[in-house]
């Protein structure tokens, strides 16, 4: 996957998240101890996005009945502003959501806690990276020609939560699907489909379908894998992105769809989802020896799907979407700022709050990368980073 920088201040884009000291985490009630060093960090922004904004925050609830603890979380938004909806970047956002989930298809699996209350998850991720565009199909016309020029012309509309056959014989007989799908028309005149999974601050370790016969037979048939029966493809890390891709597949061959590609979405410092993504690709048949109308696979970046917003004009959207979940640069000031801001003789104690939100602006100007190999302009991403030098 091509990775291209966006220029500004600093020297080179973050080649990681910071290691953020467990005293910044504390002291803004985020520590939890079993996250992955990408969770940790990702979990601060979100944080700061909603003191930034005064949303009240929350609590989360570890175990069950008299074990149950409950500790201030505060990457978890209040009861009450969950309710408002304040976890989508727009009341426009929340809106739409609610009538998602009242036109849901039958089975899907949408938690309400975590979409509405629970600000790391890439559910409600989901609704804010395409809520706008599922809002105005001109606009998701302009952001998704930009990352696959080859296969879109016009987006027609999107579906949430999407399975094309849940429990259905044909398909995989269980409950897969996509976070949304995308209805395209193809620069051929064609229908398509572009089955899309977003990923945040996922590890890649699980839960995992039970493995089924059903996924055995639908691996040997759909003509996707160099080996079908491979056991890297039913590790915790592949088996979502395996399930999926051949459930796109068998919707081509079932005739619901005349053209597809299934996508996946992960950021660009989430090393784990990345690698996954890149493991994965390695068991795909070359898309020049596949047989006609395979379901083809890219993986991008979660900072490429902002810049093409950014691209296509909206740059208040971008900036949102890149300030709560791409801006690590504001965290990794933070956290050098534990070790700087403390007195020589370690005596003092630390700040009893972050920073402003203005001590991170900085962070807006910095890297992002994207797996297409299409060229990008640096104009519109400054614009959206918004901050002068």
């Amino acid at each position: 996957m091509q990775t291209i920088p966006i220029a500004f201040t600093s020297a080179a884009p973050l080649p990681r998240v910071p290691l953020v000291p467990d005293e910044l985490l504390r002291r803004n009630n985020v520590f939890f101890e079993i996250d992955t060093r990408f969770r940790r960090a990702a979990r601060l922004p979100q944080c700061l996005w909603l003191k930034d904004r005064g949303i009240p925050t929350g609590h989360h609830v570890r175990g069950y009945g008299d074990d149950a603890v409950t500790m201030e979380l505060h990457s978890y938004l209040s009861p009450d502003a969950a309710r408002a909806g304040l976890n989508f970047l727009s009341p426009e956002i929340h809106a739409f959501v609610r009538r998602e989930l009242l036109m849901r298809e039958e089975g899907a699996a949408i938690d309400e806690d975590r979409l509405f209350g629970n600000a790391l998850s890439s559910m409600p991720l989901v609704f804010n990276l395409f809520g706008s565009m599922a809002l105005d199909l001109n606009l998701a016309t302009a952001a998704l020609r930009q990352l696959l020029p080859g296969f879109v012309h016009q987006v027609t509309g999107f579906i949430f939560e999407h399975s094309p056959g849940r429990r259905q014989d044909r398909f995989l007989n269980d409950g897969t699907a996509f976070d949304l799908a995308i209805r395209v028309i193809t620069p051929e005149g064609e229908d398509g489909t572009i089955f899309a999974e977003v990923k945040y601050s996922e590890d890649m370790a699980g839960p995992a379908a039970r493995l089924r016969d059903r996924y055995d037979e639908a691996s040997r048939a759909v003509g996707l894998f160099v080996d079908p029966d491979s056991p890297m493809l039913r590790s915790l890390a592949l088996e979502q992105l395996w399930r999926e891709h051949m459930l796109a597949q068998l919707t081509v061959d079932q005739g619901l769809t005349p053209r597809a590609m299934f996508i996946a979405i992960g950021p660009r410092l989430n090393r784990r989802v990345i690698a996954a993504f890149r493991v994965y690709e390695t068991e795909l048949i070359d898309a020049d020896d596949q047989d006609a109308n395979r379901v083809l696979f890219q993986a991008f970046t979660l900072e490429s799907f902002i810049d093409a917003l950014a691209e296509a004009g909206v740059d208040g959207i971008a900036r949102d979407l890149w300030s709560r979940y791409a801006d690590f640069e504001r965290v990794y000031h933070l956290s050098l700022g534990e070790y700087l801001e403390k007195p020589p003789s370690h005596t003092g104690t630390a700040p009893l709050s972050p920073p402003s939100s203005t001590d991170g602006k900085a962070s807006l100007q910095k890297a992002t990368t994207r797996t297409t190999a299409r060229p990008t302009t640096k104009s519109k991403l400054q614009k959206v980073q918004g901050v002068s030098q």
